[in-house]
């Protein structure tokens, strides 16, 4: 597990600690943006587009990450 850790850092070229932030980030915005769609979901008039955005915001978020690496 260590090890994979390490190649997978490695490629990602970031230490644990920038690592560490990112994927916190990324995960908090998905715990949020999923939050938004099941309210969304008993009351279709409020947040109609926030579900939406975040998934939007993940993907630049993770494809400029992506980009970055090569």
């Amino acid at each position: 597990m260590i090890k994979n850790s390490k190649i997978h850092l490695d490629s990602t070229n970031e230490t644990y600690i920038q690592h560490l932030k990112f994927a916190t980030c990324v995960g908090i915005t998905m715990i949020y943006g999923g939050i938004q769609a099941l309210i969304h979901a008993i009351y279709p008039g409020i947040l109609t587009k926030a579900a939406s955005s975040k998934i939007k915001k993940l993907y630049t978020l993770v494809t400029d990450k992506t980009n970055n690496i090569k």
